[in-house]
């Protein structure tokens, strides 16, 4: 048997969550790959979430970015954002390193106040971009045990 791509990967983890959830996923990776071309997306399908980070190379500790999917919402976490200066307060929690925002709708990618912190993440980067290649899907990890991707009815 031909083992899957990691396209078709990914499809499949979505396609276990709620329609509307994978949607706004999928718009929130669209807008983040234009976002950071040359980017590696990293993808982990976790016991509690499916992550799909994004960072300058496939080593996860230089991830900058990643989109966490939970069976109620969707984020977006700023994976260094404990750093960044937040004038207009958008970034959530109390951790010693990441920071992040819930996507009501992938739109909210296109705020300025968003933009900002999209670019001081860059800025700050070990490692930058490459923008000359190609954007990367990477499979790191699927757990075998997991909570429900749906909410309970």
């Amino acid at each position: 048997m031909k083992p899957q791509s990691p396209q078709r990967q990914l499809a499949v983890f979505l396609a276990k969550y709620d329609p509307a959830i994978a949607a706004l996923a999928k718009k929130a990776r669209a807008k983040m790959q234009k976002l950071l071309p040359g980017a590696v997306e990293m993808v982990y399908d976790n016991y509690n979430a499916l992550v799909i980070g994004f960072g300058t190379t496939d080593r996860s500790s230089e991830a900058l970015f990643s989109i966490v999917l939970y069976p109620r919402y969707v984020g977006l976490c700023f994976l260094f954002g404990a750093k960044l200066h937040d004038p207009h307060k958008l970034l959530k929690g109390a951790g010693k390193r990441v920071r992040w925002i819930r996507l009501e709708d992938a739109a909210v990618l296109d705020k300025p106040a968003v933009q900002e912190l999209i670019a001081a993440a860059l800025e700050s980067a070990a490692t930058p971009l490459d923008e000359t290649s190609p954007n990367r899907l990477v499979i790191r990890s699927i757990s075998a045990k997991q909570r429900p991707r749906r909410p309970a009815r």
